[in-house]
């Protein structure tokens, strides 16, 4: 997701880069199971009995059987293996084998009995769905029966084993709701992350998994879940967790707007600003709350003061200023502040990225007004077409400082395709800028900066 917004790639557990050992069937899980809850059912009973406590292995025991339960509907495949290493490993064969396109991706998808595995098109295994779960809630009764081993154990003789049982139980869960995510089904993505952040949460591990709940969050709001989406928002807001650029203000602003409660979101908002004012989409959300409110959009450069005097060096404060100004149609103010941008740091490209950019955005509204007009209104395209070179020609020298000096190869690639549309546009007003427009559509033809 960012948006991934999610992490890119997903937590793999019990996945090494070597075979399992040979899973059981889901009929002996099953057995096992059983024979695991009828020894805790009896000690239970027993240590009632005699006022004693469970002897923690017969919680472990169970735990295990859980465990094996849940990994039995997946063979021995393991994530990372390669398909043909495993056509000789798994004695059973697939039932249909197809290329799918998931996410984006395309995989190759082998359908078994009880799971199907998805490979990448280099063969290498990328996720197991299970279809036909031994017990569908086999993770919560192992995550649960380790718990109780932990109580149990008051000495804490098997703390270490259990923690890392009870990490391996959040990272499958994680597992999961990335599986989940990728195959389309955001609420139920939702729900796997929230109990892996509440299983790293479990005592003797005890750990905060932020991530799980931002993650738990977004897949909540991509669901249409407004009411689920806010309060695990809020969480992470709770908890410090913000994620790039506060994004968390944005979604709880966002929520808030669906759920017909926009001063609350608005409120997020302006706090999120002061902290992270270079964020783009607070700042976007803020400029269309007071553009369509009828507020005062003084508070919002009020606001970027309260940031610029926390850090009065920071050029790209300036710059978000300027885009601010721009996006609000005042023209001088957003070449102030952009040329302020560059005066507290001469090096910083965007100062220079903010004016050809105005420039650009300029030209083409002036173009589409121009294209607009009636054939009759001559003399209004004539006087239009004017200020469009005008703009044009602005743009040029800023985006020619950028493409000269800085040293971001993928901004001066950018930059080199405003440089070759702006010249084309000019290419018949002076032999220098049919130049221009030659050198610049080499470069985005090549697609990579000289």
């Amino acid at each position: 997701m960012k948006r991934i917004l999610i992490a890119a790639v997903a937590i793999l557990t019990a996945q090494v880069a070597f075979a399992q050992s040979e899973a059981k069937s889901p009929e002996a899980a099953r057995a096992a199971i059983t024979k695991a809850e009828a020894a805790v059912q009896k000690a239970e009973t027993k240590a009632a009995a005699k006022g004693k406590p469970v002897a923690f292995k017969v919680y472990l025991t169970e735990a295990k059987a859980y465990m094996d339960a849940y990994n039995a509907p997946k063979g021995n495949g393991w994530v990372g293996a390669d398909r043909n290493q495993l056509q000789f490993l798994i004695k059973e064969k697939p039932s249909k084998s197809e290329m799918v396109e998931l996410g984006g991706q395309q995989y190759q998808k082998d359908v078994y009995k009880a799971c199907n595995y998805y490979y990448t098109t280099t063969g290498q295994l990328q996720m197991i769905e299970v279809t036909k779960p031994v017990f569908e809630d086999a993770l919560d009764k192992a995550l649960d029966a380790y718990a109780k081993a932990a109580k149990a154990d008051v000495k804490g003789a098997k703390t270490k084993d259990i923690k890392a049982a009870i990490e391996s139980i959040s990272n499958n869960l994680v597992d999961e709701a990335y599986l989940q995510y990728t195959l389309g089904n955001s609420a139920v993505a939702s729900a796997a992350f929230e109990k892996a952040a509440e299983a790293k949460n479990t005592a003797p591990l005890s750990q905060l998994d932020s991530s799980s709940v931002y993650n738990a969050a977004f897949t909540a709001w991509q669901a249409g879940n407004n009411e689920r989406a806010l309060d695990l928002f809020k969480k992470c807001y709770e908890i410090g967790y913000y994620y790039e650029d506060g994004e968390v203000y944005s979604k709880l602003n966002e929520v808030l707007g669906n759920l017909g409660r926009p001063e609350e979101g608005v409120a997020y908002l302006k706090e999120g600003f002061v902290k992270f004012p270079q964020s783009q989409s607070i700042l976007i959300n803020l400029i269309n709350y007071y553009l369509t409110s009828g507020e005062n959009p003084d508070e919002l450069f009020a606001l970027l003061d309260k940031a610029k005097a926390n850090d009065p060096t920071n050029a790209s404060l300036y710059y978000v200023e300027g885009n601010t100004h721009a996006k609000l149609g005042h023209e001088a103010e957003a070449l102030a502040a952009y040329d302020k941008s560059l005066e507290v740091n001469p090096e910083y490209d965007f100062g220079h990225v903010g004016k050809g950019v105005f420039f650009y955005d300029k030209m083409i509204k002036i173009a589409e007004e121009a294209n607009a007009l009636d054939y009759s209104k001559w003399r209004e395209y004539d006087q239009l077409m004017v200020k469009y070179y005008e703009a044009a020609e602005a743009a040029v020298e800023p985006f020619e400082a950028v493409y000269t000096n800085s040293k971001d190869e993928n901004l001066k690639y950018n930059v080199a395709q405003y440089l070759r549309d702006i010249y084309f546009r000019l290419r018949n007003k002076d032999d220098k800028f049919t130049a221009g427009y030659e050198k610049y559509n080499e470069i985005v033809k090549a697609g990579k900066a000289e």
